[in-house]
């Protein structure tokens, strides 16, 4: 049996040889990866793999594995602010994170992996910037609320968990969804379908 070789930095030539390129790779590598098997199944390895690229240079762009998510967290806020402009209604922000499914499903799959894996604040990389990220949209339903468009009694952060929830679900429950809409949960017309109803009915609640 041969002896293995011993892991080697990079060489200065990688490491200068189109960094930005370098990094985009390894990014939407670690994005698969944590994408199929969550923070905690995804490997470095498999990262390199993916990416073409040697196993030492995701310690030297992005010291290690950590970094690589709170990398890819950063991404998120970046795409979340395309998302969702200021003048945005509450319906069609609800519209626009659904056809993430379509957009950007391993987006989608992160988050949903965030909280099967979450134990408590300090395990999520984007606990606090996501609270004040969707504190505008509870401050909408406030708005709302305080002109008499919503009833006092609900609760608004409540209520954006619920939109965001079925926001989710062609990504969370698509064996529910084949089961009784009889169709891939999956496929571009039904996401695009999806979207649009679940914005009919925000807009039918009152969030508009």
């Amino acid at each position: 049996m041969s002896t293995p070789r011993p892991r080697r930095s990079p060489e200065p030539g990688e490491r200068q040889r189109d960094p930005e390129r370098t990094r985009k790779l390894i990014l939407d590598a670690a994005v698969a990866e944590f994408a199929a098997h969550g923070f905690a199944g995804a490997r470095i390895a498999a990262i390199a793999t993916r990416a073409g690229v040697n196993q030492q240079l995701i310690s030297y762009y992005f010291d290690g594995k950590e970094g690589l998510y709170q990398a890819i967290s950063a991404a998120w806020r970046d795409r979340e602010s395309e998302l969702v402009g200021p003048d945005q209604t509450l319906a069609e922000q609800t519209r626009q994170y659904a056809l993430e499914a379509l957009n950007n499903p391993d987006g989608v799959r992160l988050l949903a992996w965030g909280g099967l894996e979450y134990a408590g604040p300090a395990s999520d990389a984007d606990h606090q910037p996501r609270a004040d990220r969707l504190q505008r949209s509870v401050d909408q339903i406030r708005a709302l609320q305080a002109a008499g468009t919503l009833p006092a009694e609900l609760d608004p952060a409540c209520l954006l968990v619920m939109l965001m929830g079925a926001a989710m679900a062609t990504t969370t429950l698509p064996h529910v969804i084949e089961g009784l809409c009889q169709t891939d949960p999956r496929s571009p017309e039904f996401i695009q379908h999806y979207a649009n109803q679940l914005a009919l009915l925000t807009k039918h609640l009152g969030l508009t």
